[in-house]
Formats: structure tokens, C-alpha cells, sequence
């Protein structure tokens, strides 16, 4: 049973009701985060009941030694975390004495939490009744500022219902913070100074090891009726790692009190003094004042939603899932810097380390470059650029590959380039992620048109992949053939498997697509050609040795079944579909032995089909057809990567209902909790692959020969669906509905399309296939 406690709703997520045992996910969910940092919905006040306490700063990370049963070599000597950051938001509130906690209230009703993604807010009201019998009308609203992106906001309203009282406001900044998931359960926080003054707070820590810094501030204002009071703390409260304002007003039963706190961090990754800097946010915040920074947000997040929303009518809950996706994709990562990158996780858990996966390459970029600038897919791409040494280090000193000959296996998980992964099976083997970064260089160019990336940087990134490619396929003399053995392919239920499909596939189209560019750059760019071969070292000789690889790699296929085979030997399991499988024993990861899910033929995410996806022109769609149903019926999709490209492909094969039931599962899995593990944070980088289930599943947009392709279809559940995209500079809105399909373009250049095979030249003026 899925859980159905939120609302439905357009623009808003919405829970309503107090139960605890929803605390810890809904935390998760009512996330918030602006880009440069985020925190998870936790309460202000005190709250003795079960929660995850988790505030997070975009770039900062610890190297948590690495903790295995059996060391080997190779294994990284870390795992690189975003941490847990100082505690800006905390406000401890006292009423007639009493700490307010709603998890020791008499009662507590009306309770709502709304996350208001149009406009970027988050609000929680209630009704509580304390134990002294004081009953009161809580609302507070929260929001991390897209514009003064160090700072968020606070406004906490208390109204007594019953009686007069004295309500004392005691905000905090703490920096003695911990990670749930910290492999020694060492702090990573090191405080160096605490400060306060006036209605201001500041603790300045550094980071253990990376000797990162960051000053966490608060500035505090007590209100009444919505006008300030001229008041200062009666108080303060400090010790090496937290600082403590004490206020207290007396308050008419029936008035309204608030604390309005402005908090935020301050790092050294942008500032030499962070103390000072975050004295001159708090300034620049004062100014503003809280109801403009509000009014900033609200159109800072119309700005957003005006490239990048996606309607659907008919189906509230398929709107509030693409929106939530949307949403959360946006608060991670806006890509105004080229050091930060997207964790699967975001700013919503501590989850896979908060840090960079194949998963930006092969489902986050396409979102990126339609509804940004192409600068920010850029900025993702130059990301894997500026860590190349680090990923040809890993290969050659850690894996044993040739020296000097500049292969690269790039980390499966990253913060600064070098593997901070420590699951063998997915560190040493699940090397596919190589193949997602040269992919990400071909569809940003098939995409933007922007060649450029490729002599200036591209071109070294693509040879040195391909370099790894070449070392480690070997000859089979069986077979005559090269096969790549002891891998795990997309699929993590079968490890050290031989020849696995999609791993195979696109390590042959990577030497041939490197091939094709070392060519088109020495015609076309013969300077940077010169440059890049003289740097690395490239003779014809080994460019032929390459093509001896690519040219004669072998795939496993099942002539009888017409299909590719997932790997050697996938036809020797006990072939028994999902649709057979008691629905008790599922999710099989967290019932069943690693063994037993070893010896299965489930299949966590698409893998081969991972390969008809991105090379869908390479095969006939009686292919895709062969292997989506064959490979279907094993496919539990216990990774959050999976659902969006069964949704897509699905489509193509007009497969509709499923399509449909597909993208309810991709947009709606954090939403539903599909996978019974929301409370440890949301699935960021799958949120793209949602985006891509509407725009490329049934809008069926594609490029090809450079021209825009389309071939729209629409769910029988809704009654039309839009989106917009920025296709080389142009804005192109896209409408669907049950009588066809329209295509504006913004500006007054015609843009040349092919929808459903027909050549039409979309202009201002509708045009309608």
C-alpha cells in the first residue's frame, strides 16, 4: 500500500492532520532549498518525537573514512558526504513557562503543511493545546531567498486562544550537528567562533579534514500585530559551538506575536572573510525586509515556472506530480556554477552522500538544456572537465591501468573527482557511468548545436573514456570476438556479470563517436586538434587499435527469443515474471537476501533497454518491441531511474496505458512512496527522467539532422497537456489535446519541425498538426 496522505492539488503540496509516524517523510517532501543550499522540513520549535534533522549547504562535504568488513585494493579511502550543516532555523518557544513541542501537546488540530511550489514558500499552521491548558493558533512561514541566495526567512506567528500569556522566543544557531549516516560517528563540524550582538547571532565552523568554512548567522525580529517592536534580547546564551537569544512579550489573548529570523550561511568557497559577509547579508536582508524578499521570491519563482512548467489538464494528481518534480529540480540546482553539480538526494537527506553520479549525465541535462540557457548543461559538462586528471588518475593508479597512456575511468560517485564509492560491486564494476559522460558531450551538441565544448575541452574527456575502453575490453579467442567481463550493468541485481549488454553497446559507440570527433575537429578546428593530440599523446596507431575493439565487440543475443541478452548466461535463471511474484515479497531489496536477488531474474532499472533509449535510431522499433517485453515482465523498478524510460518507451510503442501508469509512478514516487523510503530524502536526479516521460515519452520530441522531431501523443486520463522548451535560443510551446497538437515559437523567426513525419514551419501564429 502505498501512502495517499497528500492532498491533490495544482500548485501546492499538502498534508493535513498531526500523526507522527508521517513526520520523518514529510520532512522529506516538504523540503525547500534555493540552489545554493537547503534544508528538510524540520519543525523550529522543539520536537521530542522522531525526526531527521537535516540543513545543507551546496559544495560542502566531509571524506567520511571509508568503513568495509574487507578491504580491497583499489577501494577509496573515503566516502565523500554533504554534511549535515549548523542549525540556523531553530526558534525554542515557551509559553507561560511551558517548552512548546507538539509531540508532548495535550492535543493539537488543524494541522497543514503546504508547500506552495508556484511561489516558493513552505507554511505550517496548528492548533495546539499545552499541557498548562494555554490553547494557541500557530502559522510559520519559511523560504530560502533566490535572490539573496545566502539568506532565508522565518516568520513564526503565535495567537493565544484562551487566556493571556508570556511567550518567550528563543532563536539559536547550533553549529554541533551530526550526520545520521557518518561512518564513525565523528562530528564534521569544527567551531571556531561564536559572536552576537544586537538582534544577531553568528558561529563560525570549519569542516574536519577539507577545512571547509561557514559562518551560520541569524538576525531576529519580535512583532506584534505585524509591527516591529523596538526590542533587543534580554539575553544571550552561548557556548563553543551554539548561540542562544532569549526575547519575552506578553501577549492579549486573541493578539498576534512572531519572531521573524533571517538565517543563512556564509562559505569560504565564495568569501575570504565569512563573518563579514554574512554581517553584510543580514544588512542587505534588513533593507529589503521580509515582505519584499517574499514578493522577490514570488516572482523570482514565476520567472522559473514560465519556461520550465508543464501543464497537464484532467488529472490533478499528474499535475502535482510533474510540478513537484519540477519543483525540487529547480530548488537543487540553478546552475549559476560550474563547481556544483546535482545529488541524487539534493538538499532533501543525507542519502548516497549528497554527491555526483552518472545520474546528471544520462537524466539531468536534457531537463537542463531546454528550460535554461544552454550555459548551465555547459557548466554540468566543464564539471566533468575540470576533474579528467582525477578520473585518468583513478584508472591508472588505482585500477591498474596502463601509465601515461591517459585512460580515465571516471568515479561512480564524486565530489572533488576522485571515487568515493566503497561497494566493490558498484565501484570497481559498474563502469557504464563512463560511457553516460561521453554520451552527455554527443546530446548537448546534437541539442544546442554549440560545437565549441569539443576542441575546447570535450575532445580530451571523449579519448581519454575511449583510451579506457580500448584497455579494458579483451580478445576472446572462443568467441573471436572482445567481450568486457566482470561488470554490473545499470541493473544492480546481477554483479561481476560478463558482457552485459548496454555496458558492451556503449563502450563500442564511445571509441566510434570519439573517433568521428578526433576527425571532425582536425578538418574543422586544426589548431585545437594539434594542441589536443600533442598534449595526449594520440598516434594512428592506436586509433586503429581502437577500431579493432569497437568494430568486433560482441553482444549476447537469443536468436530464438529475437532479443539482446542482459548479460551471459540471463537465460540460465529461473525465469519467472513479476507478474508471478507474491506481492509480499516485495520490495525484494528489502525482503529478500543479496543472494537470492543475485540469483533472480529481476531487474532493478532498465539496463538493456537503458540502450534503446539512448540509441534508439540504432535499432528498429520490432526490436524495441522484442526486448521492452521480454525485459518488462522482469523489471521490478526498485530504482527511482527506471519508470521514466519504460514510460517513454512505452509510448513509442503505443503502449499508452502502461506509458501512463509508468509516468504516474516516475512523478508521483516520493509523492506516494512507492518505494517505502521517502523519510531518508527525495529522488532528485530521477525527478529529470519525469520531465523526459512527458516531453520525450508523449510528446515524442527528438532531434535529428539537427530539426526538431515530434510525434505527440496523449494518455486517455487527461484532456491536454503543454510545454515549452529553449531549442537554440528559440522558446517553442508545445500543445497537446485530443483533436492534435500546436507549435508557437516566441519571436518572429519561423522554426523548421518534422511532426509525425510531416515537415511544418512553426511561426507566432499557431500552427495545429
Amino acid at each position: 500500500m502505498n501512502q495517499d496522505y497528500i492532498k491533490p492539488d495544482n500548485w501546492s503540496i499538502i498534508e493535513e492532520g498531526f500523526d507522527v509516524e508521517r513526520v520523518k517523510s514529510s520532512e522529506s517532501l516538504f523540503s525547500i532549498g534555493n540552489g545554493a543550499m537547503g534544508q528538510r522540513a524540520n519543525f523550529e520549535e522543539s520536537y521530542s518525537g522522531e525526526t531527521f534533522q537535516g540543513s545543507y549547504i551546496a559544495g560542502i562535504y566531509y571524506p567520511d573514512k571509508t568503513k568495509v568488513g574487507w578491504w580491497k585494493n583499489g577501494y577509496p579511502e573515503y566516502f565523500a558526504k554533504v554534511l549535515n550543516a549548523p542549525n540556523w532555523i531553530g526558534i525554542d518557544i515557551e509559553i507561560n513557562g511551558e517548552v512548546l513541542d507538539l509531540h508532548a501537546c495535550q492535543s493539537v488540530t488543524d494541522f497543514r503543511r503546504e508547500l506552495n511550489m508556484k511561489e516558493g514558500w513552505y507554511l505550517r499552521t496548528f492548533t495546539a493545546q499545552l499541557q498548562n491548558g494555554v490553547e494557541i493558533s500557530v502559522a510559520i512561514r519559511r523560504f530560502l531567498s533566490l535572490i539573496l541566495d545566502e539568506a532565508g526567512v522565518i516568520n513564526y506567528e503565535i495567537t493565544p486562544l484562551n487566556k493571556d500569556v508570556s511567550i518567550t522566543y528563543k532563536p539559536y544557531v547550533d553549529a554541533g550537528v551530526t550526520n545520521e549516516d557518518a561512518n564513525w560517528d565523528e562530528k564534521f563540524w569544527e567551531p571556531l567562533e561564536v559572536k552576537h550582538g544586537g538582534n544577531s547571532g553568528f558561529v563560525t565552523a570549519q569542516t574536519f579534514k577539507t577545512h571547509f568554512k561557514a559562518t551560520t548567522f541569524m538576525h531576529n525580529s519580535i512583532l506584534e500585530e505585524d509591527k516591529k517592536l523596538d526590542i533587543v534580547a534580554l539575553g544571550w546564551d552561548v557556548t563553543t559551538e551554539k548561540v542562544q537569544a532569549t526575547y519575552e512579550v506578553q501577549v492579549s489573548k486573541g493578539k498576534k506575536s512572531a519572531i521573524q529570523k533571517i538565517g543563512g550561511y556564509t562559505v569560504s568557497l565564495n568569501h575570504t572573510d565569512t563573518l563579514t559577509a554574512a554581517e553584510n547579508v543580514i544588512k542587505e536582508a534588513a533593507i529589503i525586509g521580509y515582505d519584499q524578499l517574499l514578493e522577490d521570491q514570488i516572482q523570482a519563482w514565476a520567472k522559473i515556472w514560465e519556461m520550465s512548467d508543464i501543464t497537464i489538464e484532467g488529472d490533478v494528481k499528474a499535475q502535482q506530480g510533474i510540478r513537484f518534480n519540477i519543483f525540487q529540480l529547480n530548488q537543487t540546482y540553478l546552475g549559476k556554477d560550474s563547481r556544483l553539480n546535482i545529488g541524487p538526494k539534493g538538499f532533501t537527506g543525507e542519502k548516497y552522500g549528497g554527491s555526483t553520479y552518472w545520474d546528471t549525465e544520462a537524466y539531468c541535462i536534457p531537463f537542463y538544456m531546454a528550460t535554461k540557457d544552454q550555459q548551465v548543461a555547459r557548466n554540468l559538462l566543464t564539471y566533468r572537465y575540470n576533474q579528467l586528471d582525477k578520473a585518468i588518475e583513478n584508472a591508472t593508479k588505482n585500477l591498474g591501468f596502463k601509465a601515461g597512456a591517459g585512460a580515465a575511468l571516471y568515479p561512480m560517485v564524486t565530489m572533488n573527482g576522485e571515487e568515493c564509492h566503497n561497494e566493490w560491486e558498484i565501484t570497481h564494476e559498474e563502469i557504464h557511468r563512463n560511457g553516460a559522460i561521453a554520451f552527455a558531450i554527443y546530446n548537448y551538441y546534437r541539442y544546442t548545436g554549440d560545437y565549441s565544448y569539443i576542441p575546447e575541452k570535450g575532445l580530451e574527456v571523449l579519448i581519454a573514456i575511449a583510451r579506457y575502453w580500448h584497455q579494458r575490453a579483451s580478445f576472446s579467442k572462443a568467441k573471436n570476438q572482445y567481450v568486457i567481463l566482470g561488470v554490473t550493468g545499470p541493473n544492480e541485481y546481477e554483479n561481476n556479470v560478463n558482457n552485459n549488454f548496454y555496458t558492451n553497446y556503449i563502450a563500442k559507440w564511445c571509441i566510434d563517436y570519439t573517433h568521428e570527433q578526433i576527425l571532425k575537429v582536425s578538418l574543422e578546428y586544426p589548431l585545437d586538434h594539434k594542441r589536443i593530440i600533442e598534449k595526449v599523446n594520440l598516434a594512428d596507431a592506436e586509433l586503429q587499435d581502437w577500431k579493432k575493439v569497437s568494430g568486433n565487440m560482441y553482444f549476447p543475443k537469443s536468436e530464438e527469443l529475437g532479443i539482446y541478452l542482459q548479460q551471459d548466461g540471463f537465460l540460465d535463471k529461473e525465469l519467472v515474471p513479476v507478474k508471478d511474484l507474491d506481492k509480499s515479497q516485495r520490495p525484494i531489496n528489502q525482503k529478500w537476501s543479496w543472494d537470492r536477488v543475485l540469483r533472480s531474474p529481476y531487474i532493478k532499472q532498465a539496463d538493456v533497454l537503458q540502450g534503446f533509449y539512448f540509441f534508439e535510431d540504432h535499432f528498429t522499433k520490432e526490436e524495441l518491441k522484442r526486448n521492452f517485453e521480454f525485459y518488462e515482465s522482469f523489471t521490478v523498478h526498485e530504482s527511482s531511474l527506471s519508470p521514466c524510460v519504460h514510460s517513454i518507451q512505452a509510448a513509442v510503442l503505443d503502449k499508452m496505458d502502461m506509458a501512463y501508469a509508468f509516468y504516474l509512478r516516475t512523478s508521483r514516487l516520493d509523492l506516494d512512496d512507492y518505494n517505502k523510503e521517502v523519510e531518508e530524502g527525495c529522488h532528485i536526479t530521477s525527478m529529470a527522467g519525469t520531465w523526459m516521460s512527458i516531453v520525450e515519452g508523449f510528446g515524442g520530441m527528438r532531434v535529428k539532422d539537427n530539426v526538431l522531431h515530434f510525434t505527440p501523443k496523449i494518455p486517455k486520463e487527461w484532456q491536454g497537456y503543454s510545454f515549452k522548451i529553449n531549442f537554440r535560443n528559440q522558446i517553442l510551446t508545445v500543445k497537446c489535446n485530443h483533436e492534435g497538437a500546436s507549435f508557437e515559437v516566441d519571436g518572429d523567426q519561423d522554426l523548421e519541425l518534422i511532426v509525425n513525419g510531416q515537415k511544418i514551419m512553426a511561426s507566432k501564429k499557431l500552427m495545429v498538426s
